[in-house]
């Protein structure tokens, strides 16, 4: 079953494809794509938004260039923004909850953009981030993706490749692992760079999602001292530091552009993933990066086609990540699939401006944030129109108990209009809005509990796609709340019986040795028991979907810490 019958269509890919080939519309035919997205660069991280201490001449000048979205939105952390970017969906329906511990990892039957297309002629590649699920079938050459450079797990130098540095990354080359030297941001945009270059008959999307500023704060000095001769405090001259890296490098993307006489072919995209870490300048926003005040959701958003988008013109309309998707495929000529629930709408008439802005019809956007694979109702929640604003339980997103109490619910308005710094609560005054905010609030949250019961998505075992499967304890091991209880193991579909051989991973040394090591499928337990340490053993496991745990215990039989990785690998074929 492809992945569009798995979400109830009866739409055939082959169909699709020709339709896609053979449309033309008012957009010109099919232009070339990149979107760039950053990770942690807030609002006020450029110099066109009023900060007078960094340096970004190559995207200040972009921004000249392009049309800007003035209120554009995305979730308080990466993973659920790059869900929602990718799939046009609000992330709680994708199986992304939010960035680790079993709670980053998107269905695979998930359909990306880079899916659709891909069906329509597309040549697709993805350079950086992609923190969506490390396993098949989620990784990125499985949704869509031909060509990917990317590093693991939400940032270079976490598990499971713990001994990574910015300058000399590991990275994954459309699946094998590499020790890559060089800066990281100057191997992602080269290797894009040069994506770009490799075929001048087909046109192309590329996702290039630079890891930078998010930390470690890891720069040459000679991009972080100028700014601490400034007088600014270290960790924001690193972080400036790093984005002065990226704006080079972002000249360069555009200069090859100009090279290979592809400019006025190419729509360009400049955006980031969530506000920035707390401590610096955010043009006036209130909140950071996990808040769901406007400091921590609120990000530029710049798009550029030469010649077809006017520049320099602001657009004030709302619109957020869930967007991107419908409006690139409109811009491509290409039709939203029969079947594929698409949460966010096109932009596209806003960008020509055929539509005038005051006629855009009203929308409300929902998201929140919570640090855990159990979902509540109005936790670290907010509720967007174009003027009113409505905020539930602000400080809320790691409370491992919380319930709202519906009878004294913890909430409060704002009029963006008036009030752009959200100092103002006028939730007593409005009573009309707010129970209108609360309405399509709660049915939001139905609607999302209702799409997958929140529930992250599968590693698949014994498939031929992926073999031996390395499971990350850290980034996919589920645990029920944040990172205070136990890991319990890890949500896995097998898809055919047969003999694994179970291998503990750590690139620490571990610091008991155990003498026995456990495995449990589905609540069975076996273990194999040695008078010296034992790190694997091969074991029987029937098809079928469960919790997969691993764990090595003492010569009393008492568990040892979860702390380390698993390999398993199917070894009967």
């Amino acid at each position: 079953m492809n992945k569009y019958g798995a979400m109830g269509s009866l739409w055939i890919i082959s169909l699709f494809a020709l339709a896609s080939s053979l449309a033309i519309t008012a957009t010109g035919g099919n232009p070339n794509m990149i979107l760039v997205m950053t990770d942690d660069q807030g609002y006020g991280d450029l110099g066109v938004h009023g900060n007078d201490q960094i340096e970004t001449p190559n995207l200040d000048r972009f921004a000249s260039e392009s049309l800007g979205m003035e209120r554009f939105y995305v979730n308080p952390l990466c993973a659920p923004t790059r869900a929602s970017l990718m799939t046009g969906r609000y992330y709680l329906r994708t199986g992304i909850l939010h960035t680790s511990r079993g709670a980053a990892k998107m269905h695979g039957d998930e359909v990306t953009i880079a899916e659709l297309l891909k069906d329509a002629g597309y040549r697709t590649g993805l350079f950086g981030k992609w923190h969506l699920g490390e396993n098949y079938p989620m990784r990125p050459q499985d949704q869509g993706f031909e060509e990917t450079l990317i590093h693991k797990s939400g940032g270079i130098g976490q598990t499971p490749d713990t001994d990574a540095n910015y300058f000399n990354p590991i990275l994954w080359r459309n699946g094998e692992q590499l020790r890559a030297s060089g800066y990281c941001t100057d191997l992602f945009f080269d290797a894009a760079i040069q994506f770009l270059k490799s075929d001048s008959e087909n046109p192309f999307f590329i996702y290039i999602a630079p890891n930078v500023p998010h930390g470690p704060l890891d720069v040459a000095q000679a991009y972080s001292q100028p700014f601490q001769d400034q007088g600014i405090d270290p960790k924001t001259a690193a972080i400036y530091g790093m984005l002065k890296n990226l704006d080079e490098n972002f000249g360069d993307l555009l200069d090859a552009l100009c090279e290979e006489g592809l400019t006025e072919d190419t729509l360009t995209i400049f955006m980031t993933d969530n506000g920035p870490t707390r401590g610096r300048y955010n043009a006036g926003l209130r909140g950071a990066k996990g808040s769901v005040y406007e400091g921590g959701i609120r990000v530029p958003f710049y798009v550029r086609w030469l010649n077809r988008i006017e520049a320099g013109r602001s657009v004030d309309r709302i619109a957020a990540h869930i967007d991107v998707l419908p409006t690139l495929l409109e811009i491509a000529g290409l039709s939203i699939p029969d079947g594929l629930k698409i949460d966010g709408k096109s932009l596209w008439p806003l960008w020509l401006g055929h539509e005038a802005e005051s006629d855009w019809p009203d929308r409300v956007l929902v998201t929140q944030h919570v640090k855990s694979i159990a979902q509540a109702a109005y936790q670290n929640a907010t509720a967007i129109g174009q003027r009113y604003k409505l905020i539930a339980y602000p400080s809320a997103a790691n409370d491992a108990n919380f319930q709202p109490d519906y009878s004294d619910l913890d909430l409060a308005m704002y009029d963006l209009i008036a009030d752009e710094d959200e100092s103002n609560d006028i939730l007593d005054s409005h009573p009309e809005a707010l129970e209108e905010m609360r309405r399509v609030y709660e049915q939001w949250f139905e609607e999302m509990k209702s799409t997958r019961g929140f529930e992250p998505g599968l590693i698949h075992l014994g498939t031929r796609k992926e073999n031996p499967v390395l499971l990350c304890r850290y980034q996919d091991g589920h645990r029920e709340f944040g990172t205070d209880p136990e890991p319990i193991g890890w949500p896995i579909l097998i898809e055919e019986s047969g003999c694994y051989r179970i291998t503990v991973r750590d690139s620490r040394e571990l610091k008991i040795a155990g003498n026995a090591l456990a495995v449990s499928w589905n609540g069975k337990i076996e273990r194999l028991q040695s008078q010296a340490s034992i790190r694997f053993m091969e074991i029987e496991l029937k098809a079928g979907k469960g919790m997969l745990d691993v764990w090595l215990e003492d010569t009393s039989g008492n568990p040892l810490p979860k702390d380390f990785d698993v390999l398993v690998e199917r070894t009967d074929w």
